[in-house]
């Protein structure tokens, strides 16, 4: 069903509320990602017009919100955002929506260590004023339910917590164990309602592959399981409260402004065009970041090392992002002119940032999920292998070791790790430092105009970076040293 339309094109200022939701639970895997999507796909289908985030660092859910439900996403993230970027980020992406739906990460609480909220789901519910929607899983239990809501009530003054919804319940007991949790937590000082229950049902089992991966000849089939799972909750969930529930509370001072963002003033220079890998093997990025390099002038050219033999024409800056490089190794492998287009338009000086799947490709050879070694771009002396478990997973202070054109000495930039291959040189230009201080490693190589590591970036944590690779990117259409001549160099047109 297509979303309805509008005529707003820029945010300039809110003048009533942001309808907005988000989705939490007590923990991880107890099916927040299915109910979230099976929502949208239910408010889809009411004609509303939805978009979509994600807390925290991941980019594969907003991803497969964008190629299955074709609704905007980003994500939400006060690691990567200090609280005032993050509203003008959220504000921006509310300009068309009716209804903005949030998937929180992890438990409620669980922020960026054991004993800490920052940057949990409550933070980012905390730091937008968002009404949150707890998913309860009650399979196997009934009074028990109401000592866990109770917990996740008092264990902030504020926990915005204000509708609950149960996962994995029955039809006939549903009825019984919703009056029996608003009783209870009335009795505590609580009225809030239960909203609705989400059955045993196989429509919403998602096998795991299919948020990282999604061919193109399965986005039909997941899309019509997730609004037939929409069409079912439209039976058993109660979608107006839901609505009254998100357009509840006062309008925020900052709903109605535009706070200033760094970075975010459009730049009237010189246009410039960067390439960005985009298809199967290199999918992993941030939107923000896409919007941070259009406002500073970049025009943004999607090319497959897949599929095509060389890079886009009259290109100044190149983008190599991550995603399963591993899965298709040998095809990379096997497309040589692209790799030699990649190789000799770095050499030659072409501004680039590779991370993690990007940095991969950029190396002599990658290991496939066959355990055989693949040639790729060798930009960088070093071998992508296979480790069999997560490596350095999670958020991390980039700081500079040395001064460069991306950073000077003792500068920092934000970042997050997630992958299971690993390299024989990941570089030593930076040093990753866990947020706790208690862990740090070497990483990224910073080459002249090229950066490369296993570290996927977030401009907005500081803008800086971006602006430096833009003016990179900028002085090389200035100097006239264009994609063309790389091409011609790497091999010439087909």
């Amino acid at each position: 069903m297509k979303q309805k339309k509008r005529d707003v094109q820029d945010v300039k200022a809110h003048s009533s509320k942001i309808p907005r939701i988000l989705i939490a639970a007590p923990g991880s895997g107890s099916g927040k990602t299915v109910v979230t999507c099976a929502l949208m796909a239910a408010f889809l289908q009411e004609g509303l017009q939805v978009a979509a985030c994600k807390c925290g660092p991941d980019y594969i859910d907003p991803m497969f919100h964008r190629e299955v439900l074709g609704i905007p996403s980003e994500n939400l993230d006060l690691f990567f955002c200090e609280k005032t970027v993050m509203r003008e980020l959220f504000v921006r992406h509310s300009a068309n929506a009716d209804l903005i739906i949030t998937e929180g990460v992890m438990g409620y609480y669980d922020g960026l260590s054991l004993d800490s909220d920052a940057a949990s789901s409550y933070a980012v519910a905390d730091a937008l004023h968002m009404p949150v929607l707890f998913l309860v899983p009650c399979r196997g239990t009934a009074l028990s339910i109401v000592p866990l809501l109770l917990g996740m009530l008092a264990f902030r003054k504020n926990s915005h917590i204000k509708g609950i919804l149960l996962n994995r319940c029955s039809g006939m007991l549903y009825p019984r164990l919703k009056e029996m949790i608003e009783k209870e937590l009335f009795k505590h000082g609580y009225a809030i309602p239960v909203v609705g229950y989400i059955p045993e049902d196989p429509l919403f089992h998602l096998e795991s592959r299919h948020l990282g991966l999604v061919l193109p000849e399965e986005i039909a089939a997941i899309r019509q399981q997730l609004f037939d799972a929409g069409a079912l909750l439209k039976t058993t969930v109660d979608l107006e409260q839901i609505r009254s529930i998100a357009e509840s509370g006062s309008v925020s001072e900052w709903e109605q402004r535009r706070e200033h963002v760094p970075g975010c003033v459009r730049e009237e220079q010189i246009p410039v065009r960067i390439a960005v890998a985009r298809d199967r093997a290199f999918c992993f990025y941030y939107e923000d970041n896409f919007r941070l390099l259009r406002k500073r002038g970049c025009e943004l050219i999607p090319f497959s090392p897949l599929a095509d033999t060389k890079l886009p024409e009259q290109i100044d800056g190149l983008l190599l992002g991550g995603g399963y490089p591993e899965l298709y190794a040998e095809a990379l492998s096997e497309n040589k002119r692209m790799r030699r287009s990649v190789r000799e338009a770095i050499q030659n000086g072409l501004p680039c940032i590779a991370e993690c799947g990007g940095f991969l490709y950029l190396q002599d050879s990658l290991e496939g999920k066959d355990k055989k070694q693949y040639e790729m771009a060798g930009v960088i002396r070093g071998n992508g292998i296979a480790t069999g478990r997560l490596k350095r997973f999670g958020y991390i202070h980039l700081k500079a070791q040395r001064d460069s054109v991306f950073l000077k000495q003792g500068e920092e930039l934000r970042g997050h790790e997630f992958h299971y291959w690993d390299s024989m040189n990941n570089g030593s230009d930076c040093l990753a430092v866990k947020p706790d201080g208690k862990r740090s490693w070497e990483c990224v190589h910073i080459e002249g105009n090229l950066w490369a590591g296993f570290p996927h970036l977030h401009f907005y944590s500081n803008p800086e970076v971006a602006k430096r690779f833009v003016e990179l990117c900028r002085q090389r259409n200035h100097d006239g040293t264009d994609g063309e001549k790389n091409e011609a160099k790497a091999g010439g047109k087909e």
